[in-house]
């Protein structure tokens, strides 16, 4: 594929977002299939299906303590990498890049050493009753193993993108994606590893994007290049970058932290089986909200450039884009999850045992669904400006100070049960969505009139 550049400051800004956002919503989708193919083969496995994917949904706080790191390098370097070669100034946009990956390799390292070590005790915290700890162990102990690759090729995607080679970050993810889809059913049953097999597929995948990624940053395409004299960490970058990325993190971190909050609140109400329910409803929530997240992130850094080039109309004109399209994108979602929420379910629970409890379940847990693009787009520009402060903020009170406390004191209402488990992401959407939006119309429009 062509390595086509898009010049984020001429031609229409609708264009520029799409050139960038089309390709890397394909390249989020794809994304996804790395832990939602898992997840279909593994509620596949004859005889311990559900209980398997139970097991594998135990593990979800760890796997997004990972994301939550790449989120904090990746997300955060890549607004201020843009911001940079909008002004101009190519040579402290490679510094960052360079910051950036050391830290994620610093990182990656840590947490592959931390969670070896601690997967048990970690497990059993988060949820895991002795029926399922054995599945959850033998994912965790192999896929930790792979974070280095998974921080790599993920979280310095976004100086691929921030180049506007936006095809080119596409083949990033689209390389370990059909990788994954070969190696699954090839592990899992063919070599009967089960979910060890599902584990070792999704981390030789990420290791060749991985080598990808390098490949291209390293090589004759780039614009901007990462270079050895760039790798030593600058505290004034550093801080930088993770004073933009803090809110990816939090946002990433919490989502961990509510997991294991849902998973042990619904393992005191209900057992393992709505363990299993959760674990089917995040997976069909990401298939959902992949395309809002790739056009948020393909906005980012044309809004990050012209913002540092002094560009506000076509900053603005960005905002009201993504707005419009996101909302009516997430409409329509709730509309098809309500008319047909048994087609979601099947995907990932091919013998139905879940589907009595968990047609229910996916009603009042998608319930006002658009209310969430609010917070992502209300977020994309937050972080797209650099206003670390409120991005950061409005991570923590939606899952902090909303959906956790929710999550336990709901199903303490006579009559709840694990329902207001379920419940608890809808009101925090619909609140925490509209609080974090007209604060953003509220500061960031204003601030952009006046300097127009």
């Amino acid at each position: 594929m062509q390595a086509h550049q898009t010049n984020f400051s001429s031609g229409s800004v609708y264009r520029n977002i799409l050139e960038v956002a089309v390709p890397m919503t394909i390249a989020q989708c794809l994304n996804l299939l790395y832990n939602v193919v898992d997840r279909m083969y593994i509620g596949r496995i004859e005889g311990i299906g559900s209980m398997a994917l139970t097991g594998v949904g135990l593990c979800f706080p760890i796997i997004t303590l990972v994301t939550a790191f790449t989120n904090l390098f990746g997300s955060g370097g890549g607004p201020l990498f843009a911001m940079e070669r909008g002004k101009g100034n190519t040579e402290e946009a490679e510094k960052i890049m360079g910051n950036a990956f050391t830290m994620l390799v610093i990182t990656g390292v840590i947490l592959t050493v931390v969670g070896s070590l601690f997967y048990e005790p970690i497990l059993y915290l988060f949820g895991a009753s002795d029926a399922t700890f054995p599945f959850a162990r033998d994912y965790i102990q192999i896929y930790i193993l792979g974070s280095v690759f998974v921080m790599v090729s993920v979280g310095m995607n976004p100086f691929i993108n921030g180049q506007g080679f936006g095809n080119t970050g596409m083949l990033t993810i689209l390389i370990g994606a059909v990788l994954n889809i070969i190696l699954d059913p090839i592990f899992i049953f063919v070599f009967e590893m089960g979910v060890r097999g599902a584990a070792l597929a999704t981390i030789l995948s990420q290791f060749f994007s991985a080598v990808w990624v390098m490949r291209f940053l390293t090589g004759k395409k780039a614009e901007q290049h990462l270079r050895k004299n760039c790798l030593r960490v600058q505290w004034r970058r550093l801080k930088s970058i993770m004073a933009l990325g803090v809110s990816s993190f939090v946002m990433a971190f919490n989502n961990g932290l509510v997991q294991i909050a849902c998973n042990v609140t619904l393992q005191t109400y209900g057992g393992d089986i709505y363990i299993g329910i959760m674990t089917v409803l995040n997976s069909v929530r990401e298939i959902f909200t992949m395309p809002v997240s790739g056009l948020t992130n393909g906005a980012s850094p044309v809004m990050s450039y012209n913002y540092g080039r002094k560009s506000f109309d076509r900053v603005k004109k960005a905002i009201v884009f993504v707005t419009v399209v996101c909302v009516a994108y997430t409409m329509a979602a709730w509309g098809v999850l309500r008319l047909w929420p048994e087609a979601f379910i099947r995907l990932f629970d091919g013998s139905g045992d879940l589907m009595q409890a968990g047609v229910p379940a996916l009603h009042i847990y998608f319930f006002g669904f658009c209310f969430m693009a609010l917070q992502f787009t209300g977020q994309c520009v937050f972080v797209a400006l650099g206003k670390a402060g409120k991005a950061t903020f409005f991570s923590i009170f939606r899952k902090v100070v909303m959906v956790v406390p929710l999550t336990l004191l709901l199903p303490m209402i006579p009559g709840m049960g694990v329902d207001g488990v379920f419940w608890a992401e809808p009101i925090s959407n619909v609140i925490g969505g509209c609080v974090c939006f007209i604060t953003m119309l509220l500061t960031i429009l204003p601030e952009l009139k006046k300097q127009t």
